[in-house]
């Protein structure tokens, strides 16, 4: 057997992974650690892989290692790896594509019903021994307009979630073409969603083209009392710009990362109004958590394996 090390960092992972990287000794980080303990672990171990869930893997983390050959992303997203440095130190970097694409379509679902409704504001009123049933009014979500941002694996979900309830959908992706649509759905700029929708739900990366895509001009173009959902990665929208808007109450937002995690008692969302929270918990299911393990397991295997 093998004695080669893959490090994780968590402080478990799902017990399919575990049993695909049998071959492999195990070294996990534990639950919380920071940069420097992460690079001292690898500088120690030697790893030729590491399963990668939470942390950032810097230049600093890939020259810990001299046998380090492959990453495997226990997710989807790919802006806390340094993937240039990667590449030219010849370090294969992979997500686990599709991995828990189910668990953030519906978590994404999920928050465009809680804004459209008000859930979490007449449920904190009931705690709290009110009746708001006189004053209350909801809005509903069939036959208006969806704007998906990234139309790929989650966002079509998305899509197929909404037309079940009776919305309309247009997408803004540049990487899909007009045969690729789903039935019914449309191609429009991202200015044109924008000023469209009553509801917009991004799922596009985080890269140079979308950082701040949602900034403070963007934001104006929305519809007063639209509601913007993102469960795709903090830094797309300009959270400052945004709270502004919330503080307004122009518009309604449910958000599941943001770019300072994980958020206290100290940080500006706390008192946010019209806003549902979630701690970047979208591919945190059953399904989802050995989606992405098994995803990345089988990343690394993919590359040591040869």
């Amino acid at each position: 057997m093998s004695q080669e090390t893959i490090v994780i960092t968590e402080e478990k992972v799902h017990p399919d992974a575990v049993a695909l990287l049998k071959g492999y000794r195990l070294c996990y980080t534990g639950a919380r650690f920071t940069q420097e303990d992460l690079t001292a672990l690898v500088r120690r171990e030697q790893p030729v892989g590491i399963l990668f869930r939470y942390g950032r893997i810097t230049e600093q983390v890939l020259l810990a290692s001299q046998k380090l050959r492959v990453i495997g992303r226990h997710g989807v997203g790919m802006d806390a790896i340094d993937r240039e440095a990667a590449k030219r130190l010849d370090i294969q970097a992979i997500a686990a594509v599709g991995s828990n694409s189910q668990a953030v379509a519906e978590l994404a679902l999920c928050l465009i019903l809680a804004c459209a409704r008000h859930i979490s504001w007449l449920d904190r009123r009931m705690h709290e021994g009110h009746w708001d049933k006189q004053s209350y009014q909801g809005f509903e979500l069939s036959g208006a307009m969806l704007g998906v941002v990234g139309c790929g694996s989650i966002g079509a979900r998305v899509v197929r979630f909404a037309q079940a309830i009776g919305m309309r959908v247009m997408v803004c992706d540049p990487y899909l073409q007009v045969d690729q649509l789903p039935e019914g759905v449309q191609k429009v700029e991202l200015e044109e969603l924008l000023t469209s929708s009553d509801v917009v739900s991004l799922h596009c990366p985080l890269d140079e083209s979308t950082r701040n895509m949602l900034d403070a001009h963007r934001l104006d173009l929305l519809r007063k009392g639209a509601i913007v959902v993102n469960t795709a990665r903090a830094g797309i929208l300009d959270e400052v710009a945004m709270r502004k808007k919330l503080q307004a109450h122009e518009l309604y937002l449910g958000l599941d990362c943001f770019v300072d995690e994980p958020i206290d008692t100290e940080s500006p969302w706390t008192e946010t109004p019209n806003a549902i929270l979630t701690p970047h918990i979208g591919g945190t299911t059953n399904g989802g958590l050995r989606g992405m393990a098994v995803g990345a397991a089988r990343s690394i295997l993919s590359v040591l394996e040869r």
